[in-house]
């Protein structure tokens, strides 16, 4: 189970959402931001953002899956080398999907440049993170696209049907994806690869170091989302708020996203399991409506500047 404290977190990460978006009423043009849009935001604990809780001893293990079983950096290449095609066809039809299409492909893009640099402890526990994480992506969105919807996880249900409806802003859209790919799918991808090392190493300090990498990525993509997907994107335009905020965000998700891959790890019965999956699926699913929620916005204006400038690179 998530820790009391992560619990008690929940609201304060859901109660943050908020601050990014407009108003809340649909089919209207984004408004301008509160001349004080700091006031009545509920913070997570610190200790939940900045990562300081210890992670819980479990045990390390040999690493079991398929996918990138050698670790090895042609890994992530294999994940770009899919990624940037379908970036190039979403744009190229405009649609509402290629919002995170390109902000995953700036993340990977992101991820390889910092493996290979030597940021990361366990280079070869990154590469199968990545390379398991973006797989469920695109076994996901091509089962959306082929119509075979059955059993497709409730957060993505609305983040996909989202796209296709073309109600959203962009930045919903890619809060919505983000939601459904982190809080989600990622406390599987990291059961999977391991959360401890087969010598008892924890791989919870490569897990917190990439929080620092994620904050650089926010101004530079949410620009390269103006630019060419919804000159919206960055409207709030009150300094690095935006950022800042998108930041606190992630890292309260990736926080809690740890915490129940822990509580995936440590399950010993079935039901157990199950409790923890209900309460990963339920979490997700709850962001998400929430994000629908604050993010309707009227299309005409960004599918125009689209056909325009999507396909800039």
């Amino acid at each position: 189970m998530v820790l009391p404290s992560i619990r008690a977190a929940l609201g304060g990460v859901v109660a943050l959402v908020a601050v990014l978006s407009p108003s809340p009423s649909a089919h209207a043009d984004p408004v301008p931001p509160d001349p004080d849009p700091v006031r009545g935001i509920v913070l997570p604990p610190l200790d939940l953002v900045n990562g300081l809780l210890p992670p819980l001893p479990v045990p390390g293990a040999d690493y079991a899956g398929d996918l990138c079983r050698s670790g090895g950096d042609e890994c992530i290449d294999e994940v770009i080398a899919r990624m940037e095609p379908r970036l190039e066809r979403l744009a190229a039809s405009c649609s509402h999907s290629a919002v995170f299409s390109l902000a995953y492909l700036r993340v990977t893009e992101n991820v390889r440049d910092a493996v290979r640099s030597g940021y990361f402890e366990d280079a070869q526990w990154l590469n199968r993170v990545d390379t398991i994480f973006a797989e469920l992506y695109f076994d996901v969105t091509s089962r959306w696209e082929s119509g075979r919807r059955t059993g497709i996880p409730a957060a993505w249900r609305i983040a996909l049907q989202a796209e296709d409806d073309q109600k959203m802003s962009g930045l919903g859209n890619f809060l919505l994806a983000m939601n459904a790919h982190i809080n989600r799918d990622f406390p599987y991808v990291l059961a999977e690869a391991g959360l401890t090392a087969p010598d008892g190493t924890s791989h919870r300090a490569d897990h917190l170091r990439y929080n620092k990498r994620l904050d650089s990525l926010y101004a530079p993509v949410f620009a390269e989302e103006a630019r060419r997907f919804d000159p919206t994107f960055d409207d709030i335009d009150v300094g690095t708020l935006e950022e800042t905020v998108a930041g606190v965000i992630m890292r309260g998700w990736r926080e809690i996203v740890w915490r129940n891959a822990e509580a995936l790890a440590l399950a010993r019965t079935p039901l157990q399991l199950r409790l923890v999956q209900t309460e990963i699926e339920t979490y997700a699913a709850t962001q998400a409506l929430l994000i629908r929620q604050f993010f309707t916005a009227r299309p005409e204006r960004r599918n125009a500047w689209c056909a325009e400038h999507g396909l800039e690179g």
